[in-house]
């Protein structure tokens, strides 16, 4: 087998699911899990912050709007540093600053300060997403790539459920500091199993010399086999050559495709951080006691999980862009429905449910489809790019929810209003469908 070449990729997808890929897609959930529960957190513990701080709700819109910027501005870094120096070192950075910031909030004296500390752990959370899709995307093969991406990544929706599941049952006995805490100390715990345990990406490696007895353990490990002597492993070197990272989101035949997926992503997570960070609080406003809200309001990132690990089934046999427009649709219809059934509590909990399964169901897949997207040197950059856009909204949505709540005029009403943004996204999904250039992964030569 000297002098010969072996495709990464095409290794990767011929083989069987080794212990090592397991391991990947293990940790990579855990700290998606992880990132969701702090990501939720404050939303929680607002009900509790007001009665605490005796502050107005709309006093925490600048909370809420930092920790989002945060995310975005770590979204746009950590993406191109990631194609550039590995995804497994941002990946620990990330995790790092994130752990910390969600200690020190726990020490908090005021809004303001709460606000600039929310910053900061939204700039470690912003970078974590984008580099764990990533990795789990390039450790599975295609046959499954959806399924196991989205078993991966729905750690994050699973931590956001977890979060409400959590705040009901601990933020009677520990109060909002003590739940943060919980989010920080965890975290930091798992920092060590990252850097021994998780490898780095295996075509990052294969373009680094300094990596290249690292990628040899790491190919026998996934191939079961240890006569590799003499041979040159390879990425997608050919698409590599032609553009930077970023340059490579506009190339041509991806301009069009990138504008849309940024416009889904955007309208998606302004509905969604709207609803994570306001319906508790909207909740306890029409009657419900702080457990109740907390359980209701966790069946979006619940029926999440459930709805990307039933539909990722589906897009492995169809086609991610024949699934996501109809689903997304479905997210539209359910939350238009919501407001009429805040009297009925095991009524609104099955149509949250339901728009849980169906919107954060479409993020779910929609962040795995983005990696599919893009060849190895732009693909953390591009899923942290759609990420970003994706954080824009997010920020808008927070920032609005108050805005929105009482511009609407009813809570019927309110909820018709948001599911607009998702009208649209699922619009945009069908134009990328219709395209017909779209290709569930890059061609990697």
């Amino acid at each position: 087998m000297s002098h010969s070449t072996q495709n990464l990729t095409e290794l990767i997808d011929q083989s069987p699911l080794s212990r090592l890929q397991i391991r990947v897609l293990v940790l990579c959930f855990l700290v998606v899990l992880l990132d969701g529960f702090d990501t939720a957190a404050i939303g929680y513990i607002a009900p509790e912050l007001l009665q605490s701080w005796h502050i107005e709700r709309a006093q925490l819109a600048p909370v809420f709007g930092a920790g989002l910027f945060g995310m975005l501005l770590g979204s746009f870094c950590f993406g191109p540093l990631a194609d550039r120096h590995g995804r497994k070192s941002v990946l620990l950075v990330c995790v790092l600053i994130f752990a910390l910031g969600t200690l020190a909030s726990a020490l908090s004296p005021s809004v303001e300060v709460l606000a600039v500390l929310r910053f900061i752990t939204g700039i470690g959370l912003g970078g974590v997403l984008p580099n764990c899709i990533t990795l789990s995307s390039e450790y599975s093969p295609a046959r499954r790539r959806m399924l196991l991406v989205t078993l991966s990544y729905s750690g994050f929706t699973l931590g956001l459920a977890l979060g409400g599941a959590v705040a009901g049952v601990l933020l009677p006995l520990v109060g909002w500091q003590g739940l943060l805490l919980i989010g920080g100390l965890a975290p930091l715990l798992l920092w060590p199993v990252l850097w021994f345990a998780l490898p780095e990406s295996v075509c990052f490696m294969a373009d680094s010399p300094r990596h290249q007895a690292a990628l040899r353990r790491t190919v026998e490990c996934i191939s079961g086999r240890e006569d590799w002597h003499g041979v040159r492993f390879i990425g997608d070197a050919a698409q590599r050559a032609g553009h930077s990272s970023v340059a490579a989101l506009f190339s041509q035949g991806q301009m069009a495709r990138t504008l849309l997926l940024w416009l889904t992503f955007f309208c998606c997570l302004f509905v969604f951080y709207l609803l994570t960070n306001w319906l508790p609080t909207v909740l306890r406003g029409s009657g419900y006691s702080t457990a109740n809200a907390a359980q209701i309001s966790a069946m979006i990132p619940l029926g999440g999980v459930l709805g990307g690990i039933a539909m990722a089934l589906l897009m492995d046999r169809l086609g991610a862009l024949r699934v996501l427009p109809l689903l997304c649709l479905t997210g539209a219809v359910a939350l238009a429905c919501t407001g009429s059934q805040l009297e009925h509590g095991a009524r609104l909990l099955a149509i949250v449910f339901l728009a849980g399964f169906s919107l954060t169901g479409t993020l779910n897949n929609l962040s795995v489809l983005a990696a599919t997207l893009y060849p190895t040197r732009s693909r953390a950059t591009g899923v942290s790019w759609a990420l970003a856009a994706g954080r824009a909204g997010s920020i808008i949505g927070s920032m609005l929810g108050g805005w929105i709540f009482s511009s609407a005029g009813d809570l019927p009403q309110f909820f018709i209003w948001i599911a607009v943004p998702v009208l649209i996204a699922s619009l945009a999904l069908m134009l990328m469908n219709s395209q017909g250039r779209h290709q569930e992964a890059p061609v990697e030569s």
